[in-house]
C-alpha cells in the first residue's frame, strides 16, 4: 500500500513566515489557447519539502548534490505528544529506553500537528525538536530527520539549533509532512524532490507498507 505523506501544494496555502506566497494561477486556457497550464509561484520551501544544508549553512551543499539514495529507506517512526510550545527530548523519543544503538537512515517524527497545517495560530505554536536529541538521532545512523510541523526548530525564533546539528552534519531534514501517525514502527520511505538546484525543494513524500 502508498502512503502519500505530503500536503496539497495549492493557492494561498500556508507557508513559514516571510517565506514566499504560493499562487497558483491559469497561464493558459483550453478556451483561449487549447491548453490548461497553470502558473506557479512559491519559495523552494513549499509544503512538504527538504532541506539541504545550504538552506542554513554556507557553503553547504545544495539540492543538486543530493541523491535520491540519500532521501529513500527504511524510517523509523516516532510518536510524541506534547503541547504547544513545547520542546521534546530523547526521553520522549526513547520512553522505553530500549532503542537500538543503530537506528534506520530516516526518523519521522509525527507530533500530530500536521492536523493543524491550516490553522493560523496553532500551526505557528508546534513542538520542537532539542537539538541534543538530533545529534543522537545523527549519532546513531540517522541522515534524514523528517517532521510534521513548519520546523523542527521553533518557529519565529532567530536561532536554528536542530538545522545547525543536522545540516551542519550534512545529513537532511524534511519538513511538513502528514499522516505519520497512522504508519507503522518501521517502513520505507522515499522523498521525491522536484530537480532542481538550490537550497531545498518541495517533495512527494510517500510510505509502503
Amino acid at each position: 500500500m502508498i502512503h502519500d505523506l505530503s500536503h496539497v501544494v495549492s493557492d494561498g496555502m500556508p507557508v513559514y513566515p516571510g517565506d514566499p506566497e504560493v499562487h497558483v494561477e491559469a497561464g493558459l486556457t483550453i478556451a483561449a489557447d487549447g491548453v490548461d497550464v497553470a502558473r506557479l509561484t512559491m519559495g523552494s520551501h513549499t509544503g512538504t519539502h527538504v532541506d539541504a544544508p545550504s538552506h542554513t549553512v554556507p557553503g553547504g551543499r545544495t539540492m543538486a548534490s543530493v541523491g535520491l539514495d540519500e532521501l529513500v529507506g527504511d524510517a523509523i517512526v516516532f510518536r510524541v505528544r506534547v503541547g504547544e510550545g513545547e520542546t521534546y527530548g530523547w526521553a520522549e523519543l526513547d520512553p522505553r529506553g530500549d532503542l537500538p544503538e543503530t537506528l534506520p537512515s530516516i526518523a519521522l517524527i509525527s507530533t500530530g500537528w500536521d492536523a493543524f497545517f491550516t490553522d493560523d495560530r496553532r500551526r505557528l505554536r508546534h513542538p520542537a525538536l532539542d537539538p541534543a536529541a538530533a545529534r543522537i538521532l545523527i549519532d546513531r545512523g540517522v541522515h534524514v530527520i523528517a517532521v510534521d510541523t513548519l520546523s523542527p526548530d521553533p518557529t519565529g525564533g532567530a536561532d536554528f539549533p536542530v538545522h545547525d546539528v543536522v545540516l551542519g552534519s550534512d545529513h537532511l531534514i524534511v519538513e511538513n509532512v502528514r499522516g505519520v501517525a497512522a504508519l507503522p514502527d518501521r517502513v520505507r520511505v522515499g522523498f521525491f524532490p522536484l530537480r532542481i538546484s538550490g537550497d531545498g525543494a518541495p517533495v512527494r513524500a510517500v510510505a509502503l507498507t
